[in-house]
């Protein structure tokens, strides 16, 4: 529990505020005036549905470390050939920003860098650049002078992130707002500032790893759960075009407890390797891990696999993994989960040309999934022969060259299909 001194302002915010604009009907409202501009990463104009909007407010969030400064930083060596960017450092000075600037390759003439953290002086100072990009690093270090609460408190999150929000609107100006989150994902960061902006990016991955994901978790004027795949390079973050060749690099051959899955990340199929472990457990209570899988989710297939398959799996211990960091939340990682684990308690390899996707139920049945013809055609493209896919499916597939259909009803029909 934090107190806070409520600051009673003379005048009312109605009477004080200057409108933005007049009251029009819809009819009246044009469209075109609102324009993308390229940010210079395919990755990251896929994930904000194209482009950067004009006026929009982007919150850029994750734990710290992991890449949000570092990607904002990288972007405006492509905007600063055309637009005027305005950094607002709270956490770094004007020349430690400059040693980092270098390390990236980012030298601009455009890039203006202004390390402060009162919110009233990095708006004056935006007022008088007029930038048309304007980057906070970051939310949590910014203050209002006239709150007394501590920067980095909800209060001042919020009330930062507001007065950001009306500069925005007011002068068509994008901003870039980093918010640092806790590993619950909890207080002052972007979990109470996602209903104030437009579009909300969050960064996934463990900072030992080298991939990182970029996932839109709102977006005004996208789509969402779209994501992009970078590597953690020492010269920053490197675009990954092709996650599915990336996340496959390694893999093992003639190896039992790994299969791949083909899942829908917005409108992208990536292929997934899944891997899974069964040993006997030297304890009373077997142990259970996921990483990478919602793990309720993995003891439902646990429990499906042993009452309608006949697999042994209470009395072991089972560990299941997803290579490369991806979090796999949709229900066709199903089918290639079951087959990964049964394959590890037959120690038989599933064949390294094969992959998978589905829905499974509680009866041990295969639901269809959407995207299936695209998954298919994605699978294909990787170099796969066989695809394993739920009999719905197959009728709206069809007969593609090159890779053979194996459509399955239950899981019992598509473990016989590649183990035996």
């Amino acid at each position: 529990m934090v107190e806070e001194t409520a600051v009673v302002k003379k005048g009312t915010q109605a009477s004080s505020r200057t409108p933005r604009g007049e009251v029009l009907s819809i009819t009246e409202i044009g469209t075109g005036d609102e324009t993308r501009f390229d940010t210079g990463m395919k990755e990251l104009n896929r994930v904000l549905g194209g482009g950067a909007v004009k006026g929009s407010l982007v919150l850029v969030g994750g734990e710290p470390g992991i890449g949000k400064s570092t990607i904002l930083l990288q972007i405006c060596a492509h905007l600063c050939g055309r637009h005027k960017v305005l950094y607002i450092s709270g956490e770094e000075s004007q020349r430690q920003v400059k040693m980092r600037a270098e390390r990236l390759g980012v030298n601009a003439a455009d890039l203006y860098i202004y390390s402060e953290t009162e919110i009233d002086d990095v708006i004056r100072a935006a007022d008088k650049l007029r930038p048309e990009v304007l980057i906070v690093d970051s939310i949590q270090t910014v203050y209002k002078s006239d709150m007394t609460s501590a920067a980095g408190s909800v209060a001042q999150v919020k009330e930062c992130t507001m007065a950001l929000m009306e500069f925005a609107k007011s002068n068509d100006i994008t901003v870039f707002v980093v918010g640092h989150v806790n590993k619950e994902g909890l207080i002052a960061g972007p979990k109470v500032l996602e209903h104030m902006v437009d579009c909300v990016l969050y960064f996934e991955g463990d900072r030992n790893m080298t991939y990182r994901i970029l996932r839109a978790a709102k977006n005004r004027y996208g789509s969402t759960n779209e994501i992009g795949v970078f590597e953690m390079r020492n010269a920053g973050l490197v675009e990954i075009e092709n996650p599915s060749a990336a996340l496959l690099e390694g893999r093992p051959g003639n190896v039992s407890g790994t299969c791949v899955a083909c899942v829908m990340e917005g409108s992208r199929p990536v292929l997934a390797e899944i891997q899974a472990l069964v040993a006997t457990s030297g304890y009373g209570t077997p142990r259970r891990m996921s990483n990478g899988l919602d793990y309720n989710r993995a003891m439902l297939l646990l429990a499906v696999l042993e009452k309608r398959a006949g697999y042994r799996v209470a009395t072991c211990d089972a560990f299941i993994n997803v290579i490369g960091g991806l979090r796999l939340d949709e229900p066709a990682a199903d089918l290639p989960t079951i087959l990964a684990v049964a394959s590890s308690c037959k120690d038989i390899a599933i064949p390294s040309d094969l992959a998978a996707f589905g829905e499974v139920g509680l009866t041990g049945e295969l639901r269809a999934v959407t995207g299936a013809q695209q998954r298919v055609k994605e699978i294909k493209r990787l170099g796969f022969r066989k695809c394993i896919l739920p009999l719905q499916n197959a009728k709206d597939v069809g007969d593609i060259d090159g890779i053979e259909i194996i459509p399955v009803k239950n899981i019992r029909d598509a473990i016989k299909a590649c183990l035996s």
